[in-house]
């Protein structure tokens, strides 16, 4: 680890514990308010703050026509299409749920490069990784099969898996056109454009016959502006612009294990020894889908005795 990476490697240690927590929090609220709602005042509150903040004590300079727009199009994807829809999903389906199917973020991430870029094509590794990754989720999902019955149940599953294909389509743009510039000013524009673009979402889906106000909604709202979003979304836009997108999208593989664990403990959700191997498999399906894509292309030794094994184990693991 580099020493003027230092900063960056703990902002992706931040992400990868707070976002744990937010599906359970997130959960808690939209179970209790409308969901579209709940996110809008989110994430426009936490963009005006790290506005305000970097504009003011950050001395940032207010960025140009094609920024904003940049920031916009990320807003959409990441914040109002991506993370606001598995909220308006975790209505229907758990929070572990959720988590686990927001795990598979960074292989929609590899296959949208792919499209991107023709010449990277997945190797074996990475084929391997992607079936040994859904076979996890199955495995999952077979826990639940008696609630595939209730259609909510479904829809919720549906579209929690689109909502996180649109953030890894989010984070692919915002690597590739909208890291330019100051991450904490971009992060704060982003959630204030997604939080904008939720209102007529709020308008058509919301059932604003659930707006109570109570401590719980409060302490939901406050925990998600302060540290799911300032402080979580500042430090991914900081891990995005100082490492590798593909090291970045790791968090994932850590956040359904916090998200399972609290809401067994606090919301009483399933968490059996199945579903804990199956999380387990998921995720190292993913790893080894980010590892055969950092891979590339390698040169193997063909088969001549024990050496040849041993060679080619080190290629792949120390690659």
């Amino acid at each position: 680890m580099k020493n003027k990476n230092l900063l960056a490697y703990l902002a992706l240690g931040v992400v990868c514990l707070v976002w744990g927590t937010t599906y359970l929090v997130l959960r808690i609220g939209v179970t209790q308010f409308p969901a579209f709602l709940f996110s809008s005042i989110r994430f426009l509150c936490a963009g005006a703050i790290l506005l305000v903040l970097m504009l003011t004590v950050g001395k940032a300079a207010w960025p140009d026509l094609k920024t904003l727009f940049n920031q916009a199009i990320g807003g959409l994807f990441m914040i109002t299409l991506g993370v606001s829809v598995v909220g308006w999903g975790e209505t229907y389906i758990s929070s572990g749920l959720a988590a686990i199917i927001c795990s598979v973020m960074p292989i929609w991430m590899i296959l949208i490069n792919v499209t991107i870029s023709k010449d990277e094509r997945p190797n074996l590794l990475t084929i391997l990784g992607l079936l040994t990754g859904l076979s996890g989720i199955v495995l999952i999902f077979g826990q639940h099969l008696t609630e595939f019955s209730d259609s909510d149940y479904r829809i919720g599953i549906l579209i929690t898996f689109l909502a996180n294909f649109c953030w890894a389509i989010g984070s692919v743009w915002t690597k590739k056109k909208g890291s330019q510039g100051n991450p904490f000013l971009n992060a704060g524009l982003q959630m204030v454009f997604g939080g904008i673009f939720l209102i007529p979402l709020s308008l058509l889906f919301d059932n604003y016959e659930m707006v109570q106000w109570s401590n719980e909604i409060i302490l939901c709202l406050v925990y998600m502006i302060l540290v799911g979003s300032v402080a979580a979304y500042a430090c991914y836009f900081y891990a995005i612009k100082k490492l590798p997108m593909t090291l970045v999208s790791l968090y994932a593989y850590v956040n359904p294990i916090v998200a399972f664990i609290l809401g067994w403990l606090i919301l009483g959700e399933k968490l059996n020894m199945q579903i804990s191997v199956a999380i387990l498999i998921t995720i190292a399906g993913i790893y080894l889908v980010n590892r055969g894509f950092q891979m590339k292309t390698i040169t193997l030794q063909p088969f001549n005795g024990i050496k040849s094994v041993i060679k080619n184990l080190k290629a792949i693991t120390l690659r």
